[in-house]
């Protein structure tokens, strides 16, 4: 199944390039790169790990740019095939 906006919560983000655009800590804000390893609560950006709960990531697809609450994703990758995706993305 391809990566679509409406499906990308539910995909591997291991690969993608992401922008953290909303950051509790302002140090976090702006950080990019490609997101080299996940956990359940953090994204591993470059060199950088930023917590996913309170985060509004910007990842970059083929054609878009989807823009995710980080307590959405706030799961394990395996425990997130399956969940309901929740309106909550945005194409930009």
């Amino acid at each position: 199944m391809p990566r679509t906006p409406e499906n990308l919560p539910r995909h591997e983000l291991i690969g993608l390039k992401v922008e953290v655009e909303e950051h509790p800590d302002s140090n976090k804000i702006g950080v990019s790169g490609e997101v080299l390893d996940e956990t359940r609560d953090m994204l591993r950006i470059g060199g950088k790990w930023v917590e996913k709960e309170g985060t509004v990531f910007l990842f970059e697809l083929e054609d878009s740019k989807v823009r995710i609450n980080g307590d959405i994703i706030q799961k394990r990758p395996e425990d997130r095939i399956d969940m309901s995706i929740p309106d909550k993305w945005e194409t930009v």
